[in-house]
């Protein structure tokens, strides 16, 4: 397994997300909509709005599995967040980086990831709009694009937060 490297602009990056004020608030619908929206239409078994801190993965939102959090060591999307693309994996069991992750071998056995950078208006990754399923997948150029834009609307959400919208006042 190989654990994700750190960003070279971490401490930007960690600064934004706290500001959005939304590390271990409560569910909210908003989130929670746009989840369960991503999980019908590409049709997997999980998505998720995943924010990813010093030490964790924080999920805001998540339809198709009871977590609220795992390890930033272990997670998919701690590898997502240092590239601008969507990063995609066929089938975890094939690539190096993932075949021996727990997440794999072990609950919730991951096969199939692909996960949108939820980009900040000051051009860091904070976190991502992830899908999930237990068997490998491909995504077409149209349901790549579709995933972007869904994360650009998760940003969107995360930047109507009160001290986000007062200091673009």
């Amino acid at each position: 397994m190989q654990a994700p490297a750190k960003p070279s602009n971490e401490a930007l990056r960690i600064d934004t997300l706290r500001r959005f004020l939304i590390l271990d608030t409560p569910p909210e619908e908003r989130f929670d909509n746009l989840t369960r929206a991503a999980a019908a239409f590409f049709r997997v078994q999980i998505a998720v709005v995943s924010l990813v801190d010093e030490n964790r993965q924080w999920f805001k939102s998540i339809c198709g599995l009871d977590a609220k959090e795992t390890s930033r060591d272990i997670s998919f999307c701690g590898h997502a967040i240092l590239q601008d693309d969507v990063m995609i994996i066929e089938d975890a069991l094939l690539d190096p980086r993932f075949v021996d992750n727990p997440l794999v071998t072990g609950e919730p056995h991951i096969r199939f990831y692909a996960g949108a950078p939820l980009k900040a208006e000051n051009g860091v990754n904070v976190g991502t709009l992830c899908l999930i399923d237990r068997t490998p997948k491909t995504l077409t150029p149209a349901e790549i694009e579709m995933l972007q834009d869904m994360a650009r609307v998760v940003v969107g959400e995360l930047e109507k937060t009160p001290e986000i919208m007062q200091s673009k006042n």
